[in-house]
């Protein structure tokens, strides 16, 4: 018995071969550098906190009593901290060593840009106080004396009739005041005659002497 032909498998389709995938690109030396500089922070910032935590539990511990539980519990704690610190330190050492390391490598430090000043340069201000101090400092003293003096002028020159009339003034009222003076010693002393007895009985009625009153001739 005669077979047919047996029918073949088709052979798989083979697709394009798959895109390699990239490698990752290796960090430069500044990343490298910055990277060992935030690792640095962070340890510093750790022990701080260890630190912190150790001043706090050695201030219990003075609280409490030596030989309590709570002491006991306190110094254990106290010697886990002690631990931390020291790991701490240890990896901030390795990490300095780290630091100083990828510093050294050409690139990895970045020079901040030098700083450009945006106005004017420093000698402009110099010059400018050079010149307020030499020239306008004695311009403004002599203005002011000269404004000093046209008002003292203006004060001390008075007209000649009004000056004048201010001492025709003075002289009248020390006139008046005199007057006024002599009426009030005249008062006081005929109040203190009228007070006084002999006084009053020399002056009293009948004291008074008649006065002989001639009459002037007459031509014939």
């Amino acid at each position: 018995m005669l077979q047919g032909p047996t029918p073949q498998t088709p052979a798989p389709v083979v697709g394009p071969a798959a895109p390699v995938a990239a490698a990752r690109s290796t960090p430069g030396p500044s990343a490298i550098y910055e990277g060992f500089k935030a690792q640095r922070d962070v340890l510093t910032g750790q022990l701080r906190d260890l630190e912190s935590t150790r001043r706090d539990l050695t201030n219990q511990m003075e609280e409490t009593a030596a030989g309590s539980p709570e002491h006991k519990a306190l110094e254990d704690r106290l010697t886990d901290v002690d631990g931390r610190i020291k790991a701490v330190d240890q990896m901030l050492a390795g990490n300095s060593a780290q630091l100083a390391q990828a510093a050294a490598v050409p690139g990895a430090v970045i020079a901040p840009p030098p700083y450009v000043p945006s106005g004017p340069p420093d000698e402009v201000y110099v010059l400018a106080g050079i010149f307020m101090l030499v020239v306008l400092l004695p311009l403004s003293i002599a203005l002011a004396k000269r404004i000093w003096r046209r008002g003292a002028t203006a004060i001390t020159s008075l007209p000649r009739e009004l000056t004048d009339r201010l001492l025709r003034l003075e002289q009248t009222v020390e006139a008046t005041s005199l007057e006024v003076e002599r009426i009030g010693e005249g008062q006081r002393f005929l109040t203190r005659l009228f007070t006084e007895g002999e006084g009053a009985r020399a002056l009293g009625v009948g004291a008074a002497q008649p006065v002989e009153k001639r009459l002037p001739q007459r031509n014939p």
